[in-house]
């Protein structure tokens, strides 16, 4: 793989008060390389900011046909308690803010099925332990 410089532009740049964030539009040019690492983005997109790299999440990035140039999503958040508030939980497992509850598929399904079972006012109850006692295993 060649080090061949990457070129990074944004566009439509939004700031986003409620959501405590920027967001973008990321191009990235990047000739006789096949992609760029997320992490190396980053840090790019976060000096490019001035933000700290850990506070920039970038996805849904695809790759032109024919290569050399890929476009994605980026949001930078103001701080980490918005960035664990408002992110979706796969991201932050992706980013490791944190780490995935491991449960087997088993397990999963005999919640969903002991929560079916159970009909009337009792169902939100009998779903709640089974998800705790899913929880314990």
């Amino acid at each position: 793989m060649s080090d061949a410089a990457v070129v990074v532009k944004t566009r439509k740049f939004k700031r986003n008060p409620l959501l405590a964030r920027r967001q973008m539009i990321v191009d990235i040019i990047h000739p006789g390389r096949a992609n760029v690492p997320k992490a190396e983005l980053q840090e790019v997109v976060g000096g490019m900011h001035k933000s700290d790299a850990k506070l920039v999440m970038l996805f849904g990035f695809r790759t032109k046909f024919g290569g050399g140039k890929s476009t994605g999503f980026c949001v930078i958040y103001d701080n980490e308690d918005a960035l664990r508030k408002f992110e979706p939980k796969y991201r932050l497992v992706r980013q490791s803010f944190e780490t995935k509850k491991e449960q087997s598929r088993k397990t999963i399904k005999q919640a969903k099925n002991k929560g079916l079972t159970i009909r009337g006012t009792g169902a939100s109850i009998a779903k709640h332990k089974a998800k705790r006692a899913a929880g314990a295993d």
